[in-house]
């Protein structure tokens, strides 16, 4: 089903700059963002025109960091009109977080070959994607959302033929097209169209709008952790080219997704930026030991704090703390408590985490 046209370049409807609505936020945020909008977004592909055609098939290389950020920018333009529910303008889409990630990524240099056997990312070569690097299994939340998205009628339209193509080394660990995803990760792909079946009809039923986002974002976390679930398995091997600190970050990076998940978290332009902000800035070292890493800024190391100490707490807990966060989850009110949580185990230093055990159980007493 061919999508209404949308516009090449998403921008507040309120017509208010961007850049300035988020001025207080995007202050501490240059590694997230470029003019108040992903790295590099403005020079991305906006429709499918835009990239590469050979043979009459869209042929897109999501190893080069402007056509996978392209890749983000249809499909932001092509679901704007199904994320009414999330608020009135464009950069209130839940789906923001996917291309503010990328941007991170690629900023604090996590993208480059981590091997050193090759040039890729660094300097002389700054938009290749090293199918060596960890971080790059954004491509389980690029390609596969993205080739999801055209088969259930959301980008392009029936006649539209896409390809991705495979890096030149361990293709075998990746897939090119949509039945080939379908083969490869069955489960992980139903997710992802299921997500947009969602999107769309949610998006066109009577039901209110916080009705309407909780079934949008309950999918779109769903896909989410599938992907990075999947993503986590597959790219196991590349984690030895990492020092222990920077996979134990990564580790908890990738668990922090069942908390913001399970509480519905909307990760619009604006909550992106500000729960990102806080990333570290660049790729951490053998001898770096958070909360007291020097050139590190103090929001980056309590970041990092809180993610290692969510991390052992719940391995102290046999996954207790996870089990606990979802039971506690349980109703709208629940949630939105939970994101404050968030907000404050994230953001306040003087929040004290060692409390969250305590405060999740009375929580789920009165579900």
């Amino acid at each position: 089903m061919p999508s209404s046209p949308m516009p090449s370049m998403l921008a507040p409807r309120t017509g208010v700059p961007l850049a300035l609505a988020l001025l207080a936020v995007v202050a501490r945020a240059a590694v997230v963002t470029e003019d108040g909008y992903p790295i590099m977004w403005e020079k991305a592909p906006a429709e499918l025109k835009d990239m590469p055609v050979v043979d009459g098939v869209v042929t897109i290389n999501p190893w080069q960091y402007s056509q996978r950020m392209g890749m983000y920018r249809l499909l932001l333009n092509s679901t704007d009109r199904y994320m009414r529910s999330m608020g009135p303008g464009a950069s209130d889409s839940a789906l923001w977080g996917l291309p503010l990630q990328l941007g991170w990524k690629q900023k604090s240099g996590r993208l480059v070959d981590p091997t050193g056997a090759s040039t890729c990312g660094q300097e002389s070569d700054p938009l290749c994607i090293s199918p060596n690097s960890w971080w790059a299994l954004t491509y389980h939340l690029s390609v596969i959302p993205f080739l999801a998205a055209v088969h259930t009628g959301i980008i392009g339209d029936a006649d539209t033929k896409i390809t991705v193509l495979a890096p030149t080394e361990g293709a075998e660990n990746y897939c090119t097209s949509y039945s080939d995803c379908s083969t490869k990760n069955a489960d992980l792909m139903s997710k992802w169209d299921t997500f947009f079946t969602t999107m769309k009809t949610a998006s066109e039923s009577e039901a209110s709008d916080l009705e309407k986002r909780n079934q949008i974002l309950n999918s779109m976390w769903a896909a989410q952790e599938a992907s990075l679930q999947q993503a986590t398995n597959s790219c196991s091997e590349w984690k030895k080219s990492y020092s222990s600190q920077e996979m134990a970050f990564a580790q908890s990076w990738v668990n922090a997704a069942d908390f913001v998940g399970a509480a519905y978290f909307l990760s619009n332009l604006e909550n992106s930026v500000r729960f990102m902000s806080p990333l570290p800035s660049r790729v951490l070292t053998e001898t770096d030991e958070p909360p007291n890493i020097s050139d590190l800024s103090t929001e980056e190391n309590h970041a990092l704090y809180t993610f290692s100490w969510m991390t052992s707490m719940n391995n102290i807990l046999g996954g207790g703390l996870v089990r606990m966060w979802r039971a506690a989850m349980c109703s709208d009110t629940a949630r939105e408590q939970g994101r404050e949580l968030l907000d404050n185990l994230l953001l306040n230093p003087k929040f004290a985490a060692t409390g969250l055990v305590a405060i999740l159980t009375e929580m789920a007493t009165n579900c």
